[in-house]
């Protein structure tokens, strides 16, 4: 099978999927574009036009299958490159734009979410990575379609929801590993997630404020990892002077290397979230398969994975609430741990690359099979 697949704005996790699914199907001729992660509301309008006059020759190839991510402005790739209109299609969302935090300013704006929407109406089937990212497109984009005008046929969005299905992405089998921390030493945290805003790290540094104030005597560490930018959010620099100050400080900044990242997972004893989104929670998945304790939000795709226990109430609009919240589960964490009684890790095994071999399997075949006028 001849395969031609679209990543608009190929972020590490976006290329990594990609890179995954080509290689679970070494039989298939794959053909891959991608545009660097940068220019992100570029990336989301002009795709489909680069890639029509920049890629012409590659799109006109005769395939079996088109698979994009919700990063790509199909609607208007199609309309520069009208044959691919007759192939299969499968639209892949890691991401939603109706369930992320916006301004007033952004708001105002619903162009990026009308490309998601008009993308995902292109495709013979649309799958998401959590179920939380699924009841979100499609409760974002009912509101949207509510607001406008006329035009709006009332069949769309059922026929919609019909081709819409959960396919997360699978966690690899190297990332379950032995969990290898010390039982005697510090209690080992980590936090591996994008040093953005959105990732709440100056929730981090409140809950930790908040913790060290009522255990100022308590040895833990932490290793802060995960994708950096050349602007950072101040509270980083905060957060690495409230390490140092209480010994606590352990690995600081991105770990390159895959290898010696799982090794440091499989060192630490709890992995830690603050995200105000995060729409599967990859990097937490696979520290937990390396048998770290979660401590999340209950909110976004969290409660689909995890059990109450391991997560801390949710103050969108009350940080400082929050972090009373992740103190307290982290104090009882602490207090686990050091009366030799911390529980094991919940298990993610339900999401091992093995188990949806056949799940990615059927559903790409069937949609190939989609017949095409």
């Amino acid at each position: 099978m001849r395969v031609l697949l679209l990543s608009g704005y190929d972020a590490p996790s976006h290329r990594r999927w990609r890179e995954q699914l080509a290689a679970r199907f070494p039989d298939w001729q794959w053909t891959q574009l991608a545009l660097p992660p940068r220019h992100f509301k570029w990336r989301m309008r002009g795709s489909g036009f680069l890639w029509a006059h920049q890629e012409r020759e590659c799109l006109l190839e005769p395939y079996d299958l088109l698979i994009a991510t919700s990063m790509v402005d199909l609607s208007c790739l199609r309309g520069f490159v009208p044959q691919l209109c007759r192939i299969p299609t499968l639209v892949y969302f890691h991401e939603n734009q109706f369930a992320y935090p916006q301004s007033k300013q952004q708001r105002a704006n619903v162009e990026p979410q009308l490309i998601n929407l008009y993308t995902a109406l292109c495709a013979d089937q649309v799958a998401f990575n959590s179920e939380y990212n699924r009841t979100s497109f499609l409760a974002g984009a009912t509101r949207l379609l509510k607001r406008l005008p006329d035009a709006v046929p009332e069949t769309v969005m059922s026929d919609l929801e019909a081709r819409c299905r959960l396919l997360p992405v699978p966690i690899e089998a190297p990332c379950f590993v032995a969990n290898d921390a010390e039982p005697d030493g510090p209690l080992t945290l980590v936090w591996n997630h994008r040093w953005e805003y959105d990732k709440g790290p100056d929730r981090l540094l409140l809950g930790l404020q908040r913790f060290f104030e009522q255990r100022p005597e308590a040895r833990i560490r932490l290793h802060v990892v995960g994708q950096q930018f050349r602007q950072q959010p101040p509270a980083f620099a905060e957060l690495k002077a409230l390490l140092e100050a209480h010994n606590a400080l352990g690995h600081w900044g991105y770990e390159p290397s895959r290898e010696r990242y799982r090794a440091l997972l499989a060192q630490s004893h709890c992995v830690l979230s603050n995200a105000l989104h995060d729409f599967q929670g990859l990097s937490v998945l696979e520290a937990v398969a390396a048998g770290c304790r979660p401590l999340l939000p209950d909110r976004e795709a969290y409660p689909e994975w995890f059990p109450r226990e391991c997560l801390y109430s949710s103050e969108r609009d009350n940080p400082l609430s929050e972090a009373h919240a992740f103190a307290a589960l982290l104090h009882r964490e602490y207090a686990a741990f050091t009366a030799g009684q911390m529980p094991r890790a919940p298990s993610v095994e339900f999401l091992h690359e093995g188990r949806w071999q056949q799940p990615y399997t059927e559903l790409l075949t069937r949609v190939a099979h989609t017949a095409k006028l």
